[in-house]
């Protein structure tokens, strides 16, 4: 029991390290310029080192110390979590355009007739943001594939440790236990980064005061490199037991197999030839491909759908979607162990789960909202043909293409600037912020004014609906989670049981893990391509999606 205690908090902090990264996903984006397709290849890139040796690794099974071996794989693990911080500190401070309207600068990005180059905004991409970029993924990368190698042998070892010594009546409660602590590692990561991308990015190199940026400003970049350094800090913590823990717990031996590497074929393909292992590992791999995605970009979704802020889109997921796959987890594994349920009835229970989760997430392909409507970039037929347009913006404005600060126009369509919507004033509050924009001749109306801000969706009141169906589709679907397990577990020789998994977590990487998020990167990313394709203004086009269109 203490063992799996143990093992439930490491797994817990190990997925903390990984699932951390996909909360701060969209930040780190904007911190350093990536695409959403390489973004998805980092976020999945730890389950290459993982692949490589997950096999190998667990073909040793029972025959060596399996603890000491999850303890020297934790350290790792923390490793690569303190490696995926170093970025922060080896790059300058963050800069951004402060072209926005302020009462401490004269350049208010509005449209200032006669003064051509005036904004700020107008400003290129430097040589030296691509190489200090190119360093940046390097760091990264190297710190994916570390974690991933760090916990090759972490819950293989770990799960056959448990089933190894534990009864066979306790033993499902065991591992629903553990795969619980399991998803709480991800809700946690989200709760952290939404309470870390509260503050500030560069907190440690500029005083509050110095930030004239809100966390809901378009520019605001969170501080992403805390919770790595928090996550590392729990994975070493919860390693060092596993050093002191026995290579045997007491229980009736099993006669070990010899360590002879040329039995590593004929196990592999008993293994693979075997029917219902097969069939319930490429069952996992089809949900698992699913989730690695929607793990990987459902806080960016929420972020464009319904207009939340990254730290609001982490906490609801934290909150809400991943304790609700906790439960169901826990509860297939006490319906389990109340039952005593033979392996035919555990596919049952696995079938019914499934079925009841399509029916219930169904109804989510009903609940979005259409694009926003932005004038230049999905609203250009009016943008253009208008006579404000031409007057105000191409021939006095002198507007930059690379500027970025949108504004919801009196008329509800949303402008990439001020500029760019042609307003020539603007108000401000007592805090300095700006209050609205005013003289807008590309704005219909009589008197044309706007507000800082995106438009948003107009998606709010679907919002509850959404997270209630995604939450109870996530518990029904993770009810089949410990029967799978247990399937594979029951339906293979005992000595194979380390060996099984290990291949087991091979094919989810090769087939789900790996593939998911980089697909949903691509898929989005093909999306942005095919928006740039049908807008004039390119370069606005190419800015904007990076922050509004790449969801869609």
């Amino acid at each position: 029991q203490f063992f799996v205690f143990c093992h439930g908090l490491l797994q817990l902090s190990q997925l903390l390290v990984s699932g951390y990264l996909k909360s701060s996903i969209s930040t780190i984006e904007r911190r350093y310029g990536l695409s959403s397709q390489t973004s998805g290849l980092l976020a999945s890139f730890n389950e290459v080192g993982n692949t490589l040796l997950i096999v190998f690794v667990s073909y040793f099974g029972s025959r060596v110390h399996r603890p000491r071996l999850i303890g020297c794989g934790a350290i790792l693990v923390s490793l690569a979590g303190f490696l995926m911080s170093l970025p922060h500190f080896i790059t300058g401070p963050y800069e951004y355009d402060q072209s926005v309207a302020s009462t401490f600068s004269n350049t208010t990005d509005l449209c200032q007739p006669g003064a051509p180059g005036s904004n700020l905004s107008n400003v290129s991409c430097t040589p030296h943001a691509s190489r200090e970029n190119r360093e940046v993924l390097l760091v990264m990368f190297m710190a994916q594939a570390l974690l991933g190698i760090g916990g090759v042998p972490i819950q293989p070892f770990g799960i056959s440790y448990i089933d190894d010594f534990a009864s066979e009546r306790n033993s499902p409660l065991y591992l629903g236990i553990l795969f619980s602590a399991t998803v709480i590692g991800p809700g946690v990561a989200f709760m952290l980064g939404s309470a870390m991308l509260r503050f500030y990015v560069d907190i440690n190199k500029v005083s509050t005061a110095e930030v004239q940026l809100t966390t809901k400003d378009p520019r605001w970049v969170g501080a992403w490199w805390l919770g790595f350094l928090v996550a590392a800090s729990l994975v070493a913590l919860s390693a060092l037991p596993y050093f002191f823990f026995p290579r045997e717990m007491p229980k009736e031996p099993c006669s070990p197999r010899s360590l002879v590497l040329s039995g590593f074929p004929v196990v592999l393909l008993r293994n693979l030839r075997h029917p219902v292992y097969l069939l319930v590992v490429l069952a996992q791999v089809n949900i698992s491909a699913m989730v690695a995605g929607l793990a990987t970009f459902m806080g960016k979704f929420l972020e464009r759908q319904f207009s939340l802020t990254a730290s609001l889109a982490n906490m609801i997921i934290g909150a809400v979607n991943i304790p609700g796959a906790m439960v169901g987890i826990v509860v297939g594994g006490a319906i389990l162990k109340r039952f005593q349920m033979s392996l035919r009835h555990c596919s049952a229970l696995c079938v019914l789960g499934m079925l009841l989760c399509l029916l219930t997430a169904f109804p989510l392909l009903f609940l979005g909202c259409p694009t926003q409507k932005v004038a230049g970039v999905t609203y250009w037929d009016r943008y253009h043909g208008s006579p404000g347009w031409a007057r105000g913006v191409g021939a006095r404005c002198e507007c930059p293409e690379q500027g970025f600060n949108p504004v919801c126009g009196s008329d509800g369509v949303e402008y990439t600037s001020p500029c760019s919507a042609g307003c020539t004033s603007v108000n401000f509050l007592a805090d300095t912020s700006a209050l609205n924009y005013t003289g807008c001749s590309c704005i219909a109306g009589p008197a044309g004014s706007a507000r800082p801000g995106s438009c948003g969706s107009g998606c709010s009141h679907l919002f509850l609906p959404f997270v209630v169906l995604s939450c109870l589709a996530g518990i029904l679907a993770s009810t089949s989670h410990t029967p799978s397990f247990m399937l594979i577990l029951r339906s293979i020789q005992p000595e194979d049981k380390s060996f099984a998994v290990g291949i087991q977590f091979m094919l989810l990487r090769v087939l789900a893990w790996m593939p998911g998020p980089v697909l949903y990167g691509s898929a989005i990313d093909t999306t942005c391509i095919l928006w740039e394709r049908r807008c004039e203004r390119r370069a606005a086009c190419r800015y904007y999606n990076n922050t509004l269109f790449r969801q869609r």
